[in-house]
């Protein structure tokens, strides 16, 4: 029987949950997500959690229902090691990214988290520009974002790629690490301490899973041995949170093909402040970077101080960003107008029921 407060739990989440207790229902921590099933921590055990269909009714997008890291409220069936999630409490932080497929919906790869780790490995995964969009999501995600670069002992120039990195993670901390010798994993357990959760995101195959049972001790999670080719083999197919021994939890996630952008703007700015610091600079307020003159863009890549690289992957980014806002822009006056079709319907149809009295 897991104690809630080594979960997280908090007079803040106890404050909240006040209503739902008075309700009968229990807390708990949702540790998998399955399909259509989540195995939620509660004082009850490890119950097995189906999700209320009122609550499939009441949301508006799929990042309304629970995810890994939620805190719910419970109807248990102890008995059964089951029960049915009524509610998910309000999320202190969440990180998201737009659907991988067409629609522009929103989806919470972890809730609740107190440091992201953005993991890479230094070999052929290492790509900075990804690790833009990791450092975008992970700084709009409300928690602490940390670079980690495992398998450090797979190269012979750790010292450039750590370079290469903290050149575009500003202010962010970016540990190397490998797991088989242990180098590094020491400043990893800094940011965990005793009711911490972290998240783990990255590619397939960059070492997650062995990270975590590093920092537990123990083969918690199955991994696989390098492909011969150097590259990891992807292993996690669900999310899941872990407990670590010495307090912190850990959620572990599938690798990722992709990570589209979710509703970012300050974040974008904050990642790219090195570009987005030269604006005001320029001699015209409005400036499009492309023609004017005293252009503060034009003159740092013509002397080198900003990589174009480094400024074609903020257009594109932000060009990413405004796409995904004109669709949301879309998406809400559809909606409106479907509201005030409803609420008129239903004003005519009241009226005629009311003359026909």
């Amino acid at each position: 029987m897991p104690d809630l407060t080594t979960l997280g739990w908090d007079d803040v989440l106890a404050e909240q949950f006040e209503t739902h207790a008075a309700a009968g229902l229990a807390p708990g921590r949702v540790a998998v997500q399955h399909r259509g099933a989540y195995d939620v921590l509660t004082e009850h055990g490890e119950l097995r959690c189906d999700v209320a269909g009122r609550l499939y009714e009441e949301s508006r997008s799929p990042a309304d229902l629970p995810a890994v890291g939620d805190w719910v409220a419970v109807a248990p069936r102890a008995e059964e090691a089951a029960g049915t999630i009524q509610a998910v409490l309000p999320r202190r932080t969440r990180f998201s990214r737009k659907t991988a497929w067409q629609a522009a919906e929103e989806q919470v790869l972890a809730a609740n988290v107190d440091v992201v780790f953005i993991v890479s490995s230094l070999n052929e995964d290492l790509n900075l520009r990804r690790l833009e969009r990791y450092l975008i999501l992970g700084r709009e995600s409300g928690a602490q974002p940390v670079v980690l670069l495992t398998k450090s002992d797979l190269t012979d120039d750790a010292e450039a790629a750590l370079a290469a990195v903290r050149s575009v993670a500003a202010d962010v901390p970016v540990h190397a690490l490998s797991s088989l010798t242990g180098e590094g994993v020491d400043a990893v357990r800094a940011h965990l301490r005793p009711g911490v959760t972290a998240a783990l995101l990255g590619s397939s195959g960059v070492g997650k899973s062995t990270l975590v049972n590093t920092l537990a001790g123990e083969e918690l999670l199955d991994t696989q041995e390098l492909r011969s080719d150097g590259q990891g083999r992807h292993t996690t197919t669900r999310r899941e949170l872990v407990q670590l021994p010495g307090g912190a939890l850990v959620i572990d996630t599938p690798g990722m093909r992709e990570l589209q952008l979710w509703v970012a703007d300050e974040a974008l700015e904050e990642t790219f402040d090195d570009v987005t610091s030269l604006f005001q600079h320029c001699r015209f307020s409005d400036c499009s970077h492309e023609s004017e003159p005293g252009c503060a863009v034009k003159e740092a890549l013509a002397d080198g101080t900003l990589a174009p690289e480094r400024w074609d992957s903020y257009l594109k980014l932000e060009a990413e960003l405004a796409a995904l806002e004109r669709r949301l822009d879309k998406r809400a006056q559809s909606e409106e107008r479907k509201r005030w079709k409803a609420m008129s319907r239903f004003a005519r149809e009241a009226s005629r029921a009311k003359g026909r009295r």
